[in-house]
């Protein structure tokens, strides 16, 4: 339950940031890009009720649309599947892997989505990453229904645009979450039992969705 909830907070979180790049010329700072966005995707969420009601196919479209073009999704993939597994996966295994990883994630924006009711968001420093200088973390708090939920989003400078790349939430970071369950599948398995094991999650969820 508490996993379940926490991967709800963390999609809700994501989602929220979506659109980082998108407000470059009206904020250049990673916290007025954070804070602009996911105040408006908030406001959009709460007044669309086949979003929180948990329409698929709105909520493919946002993803597709808002969110993925403005995340690291390569980066975030490759460390959940850890370094050395990504380095010796063929082309076509990484594609499969990111298809079934997105299909995964849109499965859980859809539980996550259909909580948004009253929430607001806090919004605190920015500091810069003890583990990477080239890395800010934009700290915010999701307020309302119950205890505030601290989340720290991950960023990195990519071209011309700020793009996340990973959030913790209640001290836990998403990607490493994966990475837990994800890598002893490979080194016990292999790449493609992994992939084979997300396909048949997805058409699980699917079939009772």
């Amino acid at each position: 339950m508490l996993k379940r909830q926490f991967l709800s907070l963390s999609l809700v979180a994501f989602g929220l940031a979506h659109g980082v790049a998108v407000a470059q010329t009206a904020a250049q700072s990673p916290d007025g890009l954070v804070k602009q966005v996911s105040t408006e995707v908030l406001d959009s969420i709460k007044a669309d009720k086949a979003i929180q009601g948990g329409d698929t196919k709105r909520i493919l479209a946002l993803v597709d649309a808002k969110i993925l073009p403005h995340v690291d999704f390569d980066a975030m993939t490759e460390f959940a599947a850890g370094k050395a597994a990504w380095s010796q996966a063929t082309p076509d295994q990484r594609a499969r892997l990111q298809d079934e990883f997105k299909v995964m994630l849109v499965r859980q924006y859809a539980a996550a989505f259909a909580q948004v009711r009253d929430q607001s968001i806090e919004f605190g420093r920015v500091v810069k990453s003890p583990d990477n200088p080239g890395e800010v973390i934009v700290r915010t708090k999701i307020v309302g229904q119950r205890d505030p939920v601290p989340i720290n989003y991950y960023l990195r400078r990519t071209g011309d645009a700020w793009k996340i790349h990973d959030l913790d939430v209640l001290g836990i970071r998403l990607g490493l979450s994966y990475q837990q369950q994800w890598v002893p599948i490979i080194k016990a398995k292999g790449m493609d039992a992994l992939i084979a094991e997300l396909a048949q999650r997805n058409k699980s969820a699917g079939a009772k969705g």
